[in-house]
């Protein structure tokens, strides 16, 4: 690894602890935590526990189940939306949120209900907020709604299965879609999500905390992205992809990992200053304090794998022009709040292009045991300007793995951390806390102490992810104490 390049202004600014849970996992009645008032009370219990950050993963709508694979580079996930709070402010009855919360197309019947009486229930400081909002949005939010409204239409069929007419987006179709009913529900579905997410960002602000969020590298084929703006994707005359996106073979998997995803066209990107990604960055910037880049290696180089392969192994290296990209979005908004994902088998390049552009990476500390004293996961190789964790939510909860090990396997972790039997979270916890790391994360699950149940994701898996939930009964007041007197004797505290 080279060492970090300076910038004016760090990206982490100082010591401090983070917590990392997406909000689907919050308690309440729907089948998904909320922004509402669990969301303002989770605020409350990580600022009694001494956080200063709360991490979150993509909050766009899941596709496949994941919000890694979602339909919009920038929309937010409506069922996320807490109905109660539609209730408090005088939009919606308590019945029509009642059965707002309760599924999709019940929602959406609640929201249309909201906006047909926005004027009427809000007054016309709403109904020009609504509009402000379409307009500062409209570099993607009229795509996003044209089709959401289609696929609904066409029964969920992807876009390149559209008729041809609106697959290539005709003028006239997409205008008749565009005067239609559902596209301006879905257009206050966002606003409603962006309005409840900073009221929620405003809260936490007020309360000293930020937010971290996800931003994936790549995006979904069924998206409004790439049938949007086909032009900046590697695909063939029908729509579909010549390349996509995965990893090569490794020691984890043989064949490597096929993600699927098209690749970008970069030199078509470059031609217009990166302009998609810019105003990518721009939502998220309206969104985040701090931005995670997931899979950033592939901003060196992007493994590009023939679309009719049935695996990885047949790919080849695509270099990327990722100097450029960074350079572009530097210069459009000033510091970048980027933290690089840079975890796996990553080449030096990628490391120099993460320290040119003085960019935070990461560490794993369930990674970190392979008996070698020089592994970089190791707390005491950890640098300042780091963001260290337990894992992610891609790893194992820190009980889970833990009783995973083999005997052999344990024997290394307790040399290092002799307390791991007594309860492996909180000696993972403190290993993190106590490093030199900038900022030190820990999954909710793990100051839970909770096994493998509760793990968010497991990779490669295409069922049972996504759907942890906690109680508040799970959180007893000593656990929210007890983290609180670690992030003070390390001084992560708020000063």
């Amino acid at each position: 690894m080279t060492g970090g390049v300076s910038r004016s202004v760090p990206v982490l600014d100082r010591r401090r602890l983070g917590v990392l849970l997406h909000p689907s996992s919050l308690p309440g009645d729907g089948p998904k935590g909320t922004l509402g008032r669990e969301a303002r009370r989770f605020v409350d219990v990580l600022r009694a526990a001494g956080a200063t950050v709360w991490q979150v993963l993509p909050l766009g709508p899941p596709g496949g189940g994941s919000p890694y694979n979602s339909p919009s580079a920038h929309a937010g996930d409506p069922d996320l939306i807490d109905f109660q709070d539609l209730v408090e402010q005088g939009w919606l009855g308590a019945s029509e949120a009642h059965a707002g919360a309760s599924g999709t197309s019940s929602r959406r019947t609640a929201l249309r209900g909201a906006y047909l009486h926005l004027e009427e229930r809000g007054g016309t400081a709403i109904k020009d907020a609504f509009r402000d909002f379409r307009q500062d949005h409209k570099a993607w939010l009229n795509d996003y709604c044209a089709y959401e409204c289609i696929k609904a239409e066409r029964g969920g069929a992807p876009w390149w299965d559209w008729p041809l007419a609106l697959k290539d987006r005709d003028p006239d179709a997409i205008a008749a879609i565009q005067g239609s009913d559902l596209f301006e529900v879905v257009a206050f579905e966002q606003f409603v999500f962006f309005r409840q997410w900073h009221a929620l960002r405003d809260y936490a602000r007020s309360r000293g905390l930020r937010f971290f969020g996800d931003v994936p590298i790549f995006v979904a084929e069924d998206s409004a992205d790439v049938w949007a703006h086909r032009e900046f994707f590697v695909l063939d005359a029908q729509g579909r992809p010549e390349i996509v996106t995965g990893v090569p073979p490794d020691y984890f998997s043989a064949d490597g990992q096929r993600w699927g995803n098209p690749h970008y066209r970069w030199a078509r990107m470059a031609a217009d200053g990166f302009a998609w990604w810019r105003e990518r960055v721009r939502t998220q910037r309206e969104l985040f304090d701090w931005i995670r880049i997931d899979h950033f290696r592939g901003f060196a180089a992007s493994w590009a794998i023939p679309a009719n392969a049935p695996t990885a192994a047949g790919g080849e290296w695509m270099p990327v022009p990722g100097d450029a990209l960074l350079s572009a979005l530097t210069d459009a908004f000033g510091e970048l709040p980027l933290i690089a994902e840079d975890l796996g088998l990553i080449t030096d390049d990628v490391y120099q292009l993460r320290d040119r552009h003085g960019l935070p990476g990461m560490r794993v500390l369930q990674f970190a045991f392979d008996g070698d004293p020089k592994n970089p996961h190791l707390p005491h190789n950890y640098v300042p300007n780091c963001v260290a964790y337990t894992g992610t939510h891609d790893n194992d909860t820190s009980a889970g793995w833990h009783a995973a090990l083999s005997e052999a396997q344990r024997e290394i972790v307790r040399g290092y951390l002799p307390e791991i039997n007594e309860s492996p979270a909180w000696a993972a916890m403190r290993a993190v806390i106590g490093s030199v790391a900038c900022l030190a994360v820990v999954p909710w699950q793990d100051v839970l102490s909770l096994g493998s149940a509760a793990r968010m994701n497991t990779p490669g898996r295409s069922a049972g992810n996504w759907g942890f939930r906690f109680q508040w009964g799970d959180v007893p007041d000593l656990v929210v104490t007890r983290l609180a007197r670690l992030a003070f004797l390390y001084g992560r505290a708020e000063a």
